[in-house]
């Protein structure tokens, strides 16, 4: 395939998909410059894979995992050093304060879980993926996933329990 046409197909994956990956990217970090620098890398390395990687929907899927191993390398780098902040600039939701403040108490408890159990849980059940396809990306079993899984929501059940908004 002409190296142009490949230019511009992965061109146009990456505006299509940019915002969507960076979105994923925010809720494993909590900071939108180093979601914005965990989406840049992929797509960096999804570029230069991307002769071997395109078609089938394997793309994606490719991008998605080069940024949860990338996160999950920063964090185990000792030289990592920042903390997501508590107050987040957020602009309001259109369902009013209450959503507001929902959406920034699960943030805020998201920030607070390990690496790997925001990882899963941002996967499980932000992205809707299946416990396989979880696996698959975080390189774990299944089981390790279901019990990361379980382990995960009762930490966001301690956490959130009186500052859920009624």
């Amino acid at each position: 395939m002409d190296q142009a046409i490949r230019d511009q197909q992965f061109t146009e994956f990456a505006v299509a998909r940019a915002e969507r990956l960076r979105r994923t990217a925010y809720l494993m970090c909590g900071d939108w410059h180093r979601a914005q620098d965990l989406t840049q890398i992929a797509l960096a390395k999804t570029y230069a894979a991307w002769h071997r990687i395109h078609g089938d929907g394997a793309v994606e899927a490719y991008v998605r995992q080069i940024i949860v191993r990338e996160f999950l390398s920063q964090q185990r780098r000792r030289s990592w050093h920042e903390r997501p902040s508590r107050d987040l600039p957020e602009q309001a939701l259109d369902g009013g304060q209450d959503q507001a403040d929902l959406r920034l108490s699960l943030l805020a408890a998201l920030a607070r879980l390990t690496p790997k159990r925001r990882a899963v849980v941002v996967l499980r059940y932000w992205e809707d993926r299946s416990v396989e396809e979880t696996a698959s990306v975080l390189r774990m079993s299944r089981s390790a996933v279901k019990s990361a899984s379980l382990r995960a929501l009762a930490d966001l059940r301690v956490l959130l329990g009186e500052d859920l908004p009624v």
